[in-house]
Protein backbone atom coordinates (compact mmCIF):
# COMPACT_ATOMS: atom_id res chain seq x y z
CA UNK A 1 0.00 0.00 0.00
CA UNK A 2 1.20 3.50 -0.79
CA UNK A 3 1.50 6.47 1.50
CA UNK A 4 -1.93 7.83 2.52
CA UNK A 5 -2.99 11.47 2.30
CA UNK A 6 -3.56 11.79 6.07
CA UNK A 7 -1.01 9.24 7.23
CA UNK A 8 0.53 10.34 10.53
CA UNK A 9 -2.53 12.35 11.63
CA UNK A 10 -4.00 11.09 14.91
CA UNK A 11 -7.67 11.61 15.76
CA UNK A 12 -9.63 10.89 18.94
CA UNK A 13 -13.39 10.60 18.39
CA UNK A 14 -15.82 10.94 21.32
CA UNK A 15 -19.19 11.05 19.58
CA UNK A 16 -22.66 9.58 19.89
CA UNK A 17 -24.36 10.64 16.67
CA UNK A 18 -23.66 10.26 12.95
CA UNK A 19 -22.07 13.53 11.80
CA UNK A 20 -18.92 13.14 13.92
CA UNK A 21 -18.31 9.47 13.14
CA UNK A 22 -18.87 10.10 9.42
CA UNK A 23 -16.40 12.99 9.51
CA UNK A 24 -13.74 10.84 11.16
CA UNK A 25 -14.54 7.88 8.88
CA UNK A 26 -13.58 10.05 5.92
CA UNK A 27 -10.33 10.90 7.66
CA UNK A 28 -9.64 7.26 8.56
CA UNK A 29 -10.26 6.15 4.98
CA UNK A 30 -7.72 8.79 3.91
CA UNK A 31 -5.12 7.29 6.22
CA UNK A 32 -5.54 9.07 9.56
CA UNK A 33 -5.38 6.96 12.71
CA UNK A 34 -8.80 7.38 14.31
CA UNK A 35 -9.43 6.04 17.81
CA UNK A 36 -13.16 5.65 18.31
CA UNK A 37 -14.14 5.93 21.99
CA UNK A 38 -17.28 4.14 23.24
CA UNK A 39 -19.10 3.72 26.56
CA UNK A 40 -17.92 0.56 28.39
CA UNK A 41 -20.35 -2.36 28.17
CA UNK A 42 -22.93 -0.54 26.06
CA UNK A 43 -21.10 1.07 23.18
CA UNK A 44 -22.51 3.59 20.72
CA UNK A 45 -26.24 4.08 20.21
CA UNK A 46 -25.65 3.45 16.50
CA UNK A 47 -24.86 -0.18 17.35
CA UNK A 48 -28.58 -0.58 18.05
CA UNK A 49 -29.82 1.15 14.91
CA UNK A 50 -30.83 -0.70 11.71
CA UNK A 51 -30.32 -2.10 9.20
CA UNK A 52 -29.40 -5.53 10.56
CA UNK A 53 -28.86 -8.74 8.55
CA UNK A 54 -32.14 -10.63 8.54
CA UNK A 55 -33.63 -7.74 10.53
CA UNK A 56 -32.26 -9.34 13.73
CA UNK A 57 -30.69 -6.72 16.07
CA UNK A 58 -27.11 -7.39 17.16
CA UNK A 59 -24.66 -4.88 18.61
CA UNK A 60 -21.88 -6.01 16.26
CA UNK A 61 -23.99 -6.20 13.08
CA UNK A 62 -25.61 -2.78 12.66
CA UNK A 63 -25.09 -1.74 9.04
CA UNK A 64 -25.00 1.89 10.14
CA UNK A 65 -22.27 1.33 12.74
CA UNK A 66 -20.26 -0.89 10.39
CA UNK A 67 -20.36 1.77 7.68
CA UNK A 68 -19.48 4.71 9.96
CA UNK A 69 -16.47 3.08 11.57
CA UNK A 70 -14.38 1.48 8.84
CA UNK A 71 -10.61 1.77 9.26
CA UNK A 72 -10.92 2.90 12.89
CA UNK A 73 -9.47 1.57 16.14
CA UNK A 74 -12.06 1.03 18.86
CA UNK A 75 -11.66 1.47 22.63
CA UNK A 76 -13.97 1.79 25.62
CA UNK A 77 -13.64 4.50 28.28
CA UNK A 78 -15.81 6.31 30.82
CA UNK A 79 -14.31 9.83 31.17
CA UNK A 80 -16.89 10.73 33.83
CA UNK A 81 -14.92 8.68 36.37
CA UNK A 82 -11.75 10.26 37.81
CA UNK A 83 -9.48 7.54 36.38
CA UNK A 84 -11.29 7.72 33.04
CA UNK A 85 -10.91 11.49 32.95
CA UNK A 86 -7.17 11.19 33.50
CA UNK A 87 -6.87 8.62 30.70
CA UNK A 88 -8.87 10.86 28.38
CA UNK A 89 -6.51 13.73 29.10
CA UNK A 90 -3.52 11.53 28.32
CA UNK A 91 -5.10 10.42 25.06
CA UNK A 92 -5.92 14.01 24.10
CA UNK A 93 -2.30 14.88 24.66
CA UNK A 94 -1.19 12.40 21.99
CA UNK A 95 -3.52 13.37 19.11
CA UNK A 96 -3.79 16.11 16.52
CA UNK A 97 -7.60 16.23 16.43
CA UNK A 98 -10.38 15.62 18.96
CA UNK A 99 -13.97 15.43 17.67
CA UNK A 100 -16.92 15.45 20.10
CA UNK A 101 -20.67 15.94 19.67
CA UNK A 102 -21.95 16.32 23.21
CA UNK A 103 -24.21 19.12 24.44
CA UNK A 104 -22.60 22.56 24.99
CA UNK A 105 -20.86 22.62 28.36
CA UNK A 106 -20.62 18.83 28.77
CA UNK A 107 -16.90 18.61 28.11
CA UNK A 108 -16.18 21.69 30.24
CA UNK A 109 -18.12 20.22 33.17
CA UNK A 110 -15.81 17.19 33.11
CA UNK A 111 -12.73 19.42 32.93
CA UNK A 112 -12.14 18.28 29.33
CA UNK A 113 -13.01 21.45 27.44
CA UNK A 114 -10.69 23.03 24.88
CA UNK A 115 -9.12 25.45 27.35
CA UNK A 116 -8.33 22.54 29.67
CA UNK A 117 -6.86 20.32 26.98
CA UNK A 118 -4.88 22.86 25.01
CA UNK A 119 -2.69 23.43 28.06
CA UNK A 120 -1.60 19.81 27.68
CA UNK A 121 -1.48 19.91 23.89
CA UNK A 122 -1.09 23.41 22.34
CA UNK A 123 -1.34 21.91 18.84
CA UNK A 124 -4.70 20.27 19.51
CA UNK A 125 -7.51 20.89 17.03
CA UNK A 126 -10.74 20.30 18.97
CA UNK A 127 -14.08 20.12 17.19
CA UNK A 128 -17.51 20.46 18.80
CA UNK A 129 -20.54 19.40 16.71
CA UNK A 130 -23.94 20.45 18.08
CA UNK A 131 -27.41 20.73 16.52
CA UNK A 132 -27.65 24.54 16.74
CA UNK A 133 -24.25 25.77 17.91
CA UNK A 134 -22.82 26.68 21.30
CA UNK A 135 -24.51 30.09 21.54
CA UNK A 136 -27.91 31.59 20.89
CA UNK A 137 -31.36 30.70 22.29
CA UNK A 138 -31.31 27.20 20.68
CA UNK A 139 -27.91 26.13 22.04
CA UNK A 140 -29.41 23.72 24.58
CA UNK A 141 -31.88 22.11 22.19
CA UNK A 142 -31.53 18.46 21.27
CA UNK A 143 -32.27 17.44 17.69
CA UNK A 144 -32.26 14.60 15.18
CA UNK A 145 -31.81 14.76 11.43
CA UNK A 146 -35.51 15.53 10.98
CA UNK A 147 -35.27 18.61 13.24
CA UNK A 148 -32.14 19.85 11.48
CA UNK A 149 -33.64 19.31 8.03
CA UNK A 150 -36.62 21.51 8.82
CA UNK A 151 -34.75 23.87 11.14
CA UNK A 152 -32.39 24.71 8.29
CA UNK A 153 -35.19 25.36 5.80
CA UNK A 154 -34.21 22.29 3.79
CA UNK A 155 -37.45 20.40 4.41
CA UNK A 156 -39.58 23.40 3.40
CA UNK A 157 -38.00 23.30 -0.06
CA UNK A 158 -38.40 19.54 -0.61
CA UNK A 159 -39.39 18.04 -2.91
CA UNK A 160 -38.08 20.95 -4.97
CA UNK A 161 -40.29 22.18 -7.83
CA UNK A 162 -43.21 20.11 -6.58
CA UNK A 163 -46.62 20.80 -8.15
CA UNK A 164 -48.34 19.48 -5.01
CA UNK A 165 -48.15 22.15 -2.30
CA UNK A 166 -51.11 20.58 -0.55
CA UNK A 167 -48.79 17.76 0.49
CA UNK A 168 -46.57 18.35 3.55
CA UNK A 169 -42.83 19.03 3.17
CA UNK A 170 -40.44 16.09 3.41
CA UNK A 171 -37.00 15.36 4.86
CA UNK A 172 -34.21 14.39 2.52
CA UNK A 173 -33.68 10.64 2.74
CA UNK A 174 -30.76 8.49 3.78
CA UNK A 175 -29.60 10.52 6.82
CA UNK A 176 -28.12 13.05 4.39
CA UNK A 177 -28.58 15.87 6.90
CA UNK A 178 -26.12 14.16 9.26
CA UNK A 179 -23.70 13.21 6.50
CA UNK A 180 -23.71 16.74 5.08
CA UNK A 181 -22.75 18.08 8.50
CA UNK A 182 -20.00 15.49 8.74
CA UNK A 183 -18.54 16.47 5.38
CA UNK A 184 -18.57 20.14 6.35
CA UNK A 185 -16.74 19.26 9.57
CA UNK A 186 -14.12 17.22 7.70
CA UNK A 187 -13.36 20.17 5.41
CA UNK A 188 -13.00 22.44 8.44
CA UNK A 189 -10.57 20.03 10.10
CA UNK A 190 -8.43 19.76 6.96
CA UNK A 191 -8.22 23.56 6.84
CA UNK A 192 -7.17 23.64 10.52
CA UNK A 193 -4.54 20.95 9.89
CA UNK A 194 -3.15 23.05 7.04
CA UNK A 195 -3.02 26.08 9.32
CA UNK A 196 -1.33 24.02 12.04
CA UNK A 197 1.31 22.83 9.57
CA UNK A 198 2.22 26.49 8.97
CA UNK A 199 1.84 27.95 12.47
CA UNK A 200 2.26 24.94 14.73
CA UNK A 201 -0.88 25.99 16.61
CA UNK A 202 -4.16 24.18 17.08
CA UNK A 203 -7.58 25.78 17.43
CA UNK A 204 -11.18 25.22 18.47
CA UNK A 205 -13.78 24.55 15.75
CA UNK A 206 -17.47 24.89 16.49
CA UNK A 207 -19.89 23.29 14.01
CA UNK A 208 -23.64 23.93 14.02
CA UNK A 209 -25.50 21.24 12.07
CA UNK A 210 -28.28 23.73 11.35
CA UNK A 211 -25.82 26.17 9.78
CA UNK A 212 -23.94 23.42 7.92
CA UNK A 213 -27.13 22.26 6.21
CA UNK A 214 -28.41 25.81 5.78
CA UNK A 215 -25.25 26.67 3.86
CA UNK A 216 -26.21 24.08 1.25
CA UNK A 217 -29.51 25.90 0.62
CA UNK A 218 -27.98 29.37 0.77
CA UNK A 219 -29.25 30.50 -2.66
CA UNK A 220 -32.88 29.76 -1.83
CA UNK A 221 -32.63 31.00 1.74
CA UNK A 222 -30.97 34.35 1.03
CA UNK A 223 -33.66 35.35 -1.47
CA UNK A 224 -36.00 36.41 1.34
CA UNK A 225 -33.20 38.25 3.19
CA UNK A 226 -32.56 40.38 0.10
CA UNK A 227 -35.94 40.72 -1.60
CA UNK A 228 -38.61 39.63 0.87
CA UNK A 229 -39.72 36.93 -1.58
CA UNK A 230 -40.33 33.46 -0.15
CA UNK A 231 -39.40 30.66 -2.51
CA UNK A 232 -41.40 27.48 -2.10
CA UNK A 233 -40.96 23.95 -3.36
CA UNK A 234 -43.52 24.71 -6.06
CA UNK A 235 -41.07 27.18 -7.59
CA UNK A 236 -41.77 29.86 -10.20
CA UNK A 237 -44.20 28.63 -12.85
CA UNK A 238 -41.68 29.02 -15.63
CA UNK A 239 -39.26 26.68 -13.82
CA UNK A 240 -41.64 23.77 -13.30
CA UNK A 241 -40.81 22.30 -16.67
CA UNK A 242 -37.12 21.84 -15.87
CA UNK A 243 -37.21 18.56 -13.93
CA UNK A 244 -39.82 15.87 -14.46
CA UNK A 245 -40.17 12.29 -13.28
CA UNK A 246 -42.00 9.72 -15.39
CA UNK A 247 -43.21 6.20 -14.67
CA UNK A 248 -42.19 3.51 -17.15
CA UNK A 249 -43.22 -0.14 -17.46
CA UNK A 250 -40.37 -1.26 -15.20
CA UNK A 251 -39.53 1.76 -13.04
CA UNK A 252 -39.01 5.49 -13.29
CA UNK A 253 -36.89 7.95 -15.24
CA UNK A 254 -36.10 11.61 -14.64
CA UNK A 255 -35.54 14.29 -17.26
CA UNK A 256 -33.81 17.63 -16.67
CA UNK A 257 -34.52 20.07 -19.49
CA UNK A 258 -33.65 23.67 -18.56
CA UNK A 259 -33.01 24.73 -22.18
CA UNK A 260 -35.64 25.19 -24.87
CA UNK A 261 -34.02 22.82 -27.38
CA UNK A 262 -33.95 20.13 -24.67
CA UNK A 263 -37.70 20.50 -24.08
CA UNK A 264 -38.33 20.18 -27.82
CA UNK A 265 -36.09 17.12 -27.98
CA UNK A 266 -38.10 15.62 -25.12
CA UNK A 267 -41.26 16.23 -27.12
CA UNK A 268 -39.79 14.25 -30.05
CA UNK A 269 -39.95 11.10 -27.94
CA UNK A 270 -43.60 10.95 -28.91
CA UNK A 271 -42.56 10.20 -32.49
CA UNK A 272 -41.26 6.82 -31.40
CA UNK A 273 -44.60 5.22 -32.18
CA UNK A 274 -45.13 6.95 -35.52
CA UNK A 275 -46.38 10.25 -36.99
CA UNK A 276 -49.72 10.01 -35.23
CA UNK A 277 -47.96 10.75 -31.96
CA UNK A 278 -46.01 13.68 -33.34
CA UNK A 279 -48.59 16.21 -32.24
CA UNK A 280 -47.06 18.27 -29.51
CA UNK A 281 -43.51 18.10 -30.84
CA UNK A 282 -43.26 21.86 -30.82
CA UNK A 283 -45.61 22.41 -27.91
CA UNK A 284 -42.90 23.08 -25.33
CA UNK A 285 -42.74 26.82 -25.71
CA UNK A 286 -44.73 27.84 -22.63
CA UNK A 287 -45.47 26.28 -19.24
CA UNK A 288 -49.09 25.79 -20.34
CA UNK A 289 -48.01 23.98 -23.49
CA UNK A 290 -45.59 21.86 -21.53
CA UNK A 291 -48.33 20.73 -19.17
CA UNK A 292 -50.22 19.35 -22.17
CA UNK A 293 -47.04 17.71 -23.45
CA UNK A 294 -46.36 16.30 -19.98
CA UNK A 295 -49.69 14.48 -19.98
CA UNK A 296 -48.94 12.93 -23.40
CA UNK A 297 -45.44 11.97 -22.33
CA UNK A 298 -46.75 10.42 -19.11
CA UNK A 299 -49.06 8.13 -21.07
CA UNK A 300 -46.32 7.27 -23.59
CA UNK A 301 -43.70 6.48 -20.93
CA UNK A 302 -45.97 3.96 -19.23
CA UNK A 303 -46.01 1.92 -22.43
CA UNK A 304 -42.21 1.60 -22.64
CA UNK A 305 -39.31 0.22 -20.60
CA UNK A 306 -36.62 2.35 -18.98
CA UNK A 307 -34.06 1.11 -21.51
CA UNK A 308 -36.31 2.01 -24.45
CA UNK A 309 -37.01 5.49 -23.09
CA UNK A 310 -33.40 6.31 -22.19
CA UNK A 311 -31.92 4.91 -25.40
CA UNK A 312 -34.38 6.89 -27.52
CA UNK A 313 -34.14 10.01 -25.35
CA UNK A 314 -30.37 10.11 -25.25
CA UNK A 315 -30.19 9.63 -29.02
CA UNK A 316 -32.21 12.87 -29.26
CA UNK A 317 -29.86 14.63 -26.77
CA UNK A 318 -32.47 14.64 -24.02
CA UNK A 319 -30.91 14.72 -20.51
CA UNK A 320 -32.82 11.67 -19.24
CA UNK A 321 -31.74 8.92 -16.87
CA UNK A 322 -33.13 5.97 -14.89
CA UNK A 323 -33.93 6.43 -11.21
CA UNK A 324 -31.67 3.72 -9.82
CA UNK A 325 -32.64 1.52 -6.89
CA UNK A 326 -30.06 0.30 -4.35
CA UNK A 327 -30.00 -3.00 -6.25
CA UNK A 328 -29.31 -1.16 -9.52
CA UNK A 329 -26.40 0.72 -7.96
CA UNK A 330 -24.89 -2.31 -6.20
CA UNK A 331 -24.91 -4.36 -9.42
CA UNK A 332 -23.90 -1.52 -11.72
CA UNK A 333 -21.16 -2.29 -14.25
CA UNK A 334 -19.96 1.29 -13.76
CA UNK A 335 -19.50 0.81 -10.01
CA UNK A 336 -17.72 -2.49 -10.60
CA UNK A 337 -15.33 -0.97 -13.12
CA UNK A 338 -14.61 1.97 -10.81
CA UNK A 339 -14.09 -0.39 -7.83
CA UNK A 340 -16.42 1.75 -5.74
CA UNK A 341 -17.33 -1.15 -3.46
CA UNK A 342 -14.70 -3.09 -1.53
CA UNK A 343 -14.99 -6.20 0.63
CA UNK A 344 -13.78 -6.46 4.22
CA UNK A 345 -13.97 -9.31 6.71
CA UNK A 346 -15.68 -8.61 10.06
CA UNK A 347 -15.23 -11.24 12.80
CA UNK A 348 -18.94 -11.25 13.69
CA UNK A 349 -20.84 -9.76 10.74
CA UNK A 350 -18.82 -11.75 8.21
CA UNK A 351 -17.70 -10.64 4.76
CA UNK A 352 -19.08 -7.23 3.91
CA UNK A 353 -19.19 -5.18 0.73
CA UNK A 354 -18.85 -1.51 1.65
CA UNK A 355 -18.71 1.84 -0.20
CA UNK A 356 -15.00 2.58 -0.40
CA UNK A 357 -13.74 4.94 -3.07
CA UNK A 358 -15.59 8.21 -3.70
CA UNK A 359 -12.23 9.78 -4.60
CA UNK A 360 -9.42 8.27 -6.67
CA UNK A 361 -5.95 9.53 -5.73
CA UNK A 362 -3.04 8.86 -8.07
CA UNK A 363 -0.44 8.96 -5.27
CA UNK A 364 -2.20 8.67 -1.91
CA UNK A 365 -4.98 6.06 -2.23
CA UNK A 366 -8.35 6.22 -0.54
CA UNK A 367 -8.68 2.64 0.73
CA UNK A 368 -10.95 0.47 2.85
CA UNK A 369 -8.57 -1.83 4.73
CA UNK A 370 -10.23 -2.69 8.04
CA UNK A 371 -13.80 -3.38 9.12
CA UNK A 372 -15.40 -1.48 12.00
CA UNK A 373 -13.99 -2.48 15.41
CA UNK A 374 -15.66 -4.76 17.91
CA UNK A 375 -16.62 -3.10 21.19
CA UNK A 376 -13.32 -2.40 22.96
CA UNK A 377 -11.35 -4.39 20.39
CA UNK A 378 -8.22 -2.23 20.57
CA UNK A 379 -8.11 -1.48 24.30
CA UNK A 380 -4.89 -3.42 24.77
CA UNK A 381 -3.16 -1.78 21.81
CA UNK A 382 -4.00 1.76 22.91
CA UNK A 383 -3.78 1.42 26.70
CA UNK A 384 -0.82 -0.95 26.97
CA UNK A 385 1.32 -0.20 23.94
CA UNK A 386 0.67 3.54 23.82
CA UNK A 387 -0.09 4.63 27.38
CA UNK A 388 2.07 2.02 29.14
CA UNK A 389 -0.50 0.11 31.22
CA UNK A 390 0.25 -3.55 31.89
CA UNK A 391 -2.39 -6.25 31.45
CA UNK A 392 -3.04 -6.44 35.18
CA UNK A 393 -3.69 -2.69 35.30
CA UNK A 394 -5.97 -3.06 32.31
CA UNK A 395 -8.04 -5.70 34.08
CA UNK A 396 -8.30 -3.45 37.14
CA UNK A 397 -9.61 -0.58 35.01
CA UNK A 398 -12.11 -2.92 33.44
CA UNK A 399 -13.32 -4.22 36.82
CA UNK A 400 -13.78 -0.63 38.01
CA UNK A 401 -15.91 0.24 34.96
CA UNK A 402 -13.34 2.73 33.65
CA UNK A 403 -12.86 0.86 30.38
Amino acid sequence: MGFKALEGVRVLEYCRGISGPYCTKLMADLGAEVVHLEVPGRGDDTRRLPPFPGDVPHEEKSGLFLFLNTNKLGITLNPRLPAGKEIFRRLAGTVDVLVEDWAPGHMEEMGLGYEDLRRLNPGLIMVSITPFGRSGPYKGYKAYGLNISHGSGQGYMLPLLSPHLERPPVKIGGRCTDYDSGQTTAVAILAALYSKAITGKGQFIEVSQQEAVLSLQRVENVVFANSGEILTRKGPKEERTITQMFECKDGHVVSVTPLEHQKKALAKLLQADGPAQAAGEDSAGSPQDFEVLYEKLTAWMRQHTIEEVCTKGQSLSVPISPLSSPRDVATSKQMKDRRFFAEVEHPVAGRLKMPARPCHFSKTPFELERAAPLLGEHNEIIYCERLGYDKQGLRALQNDGVI
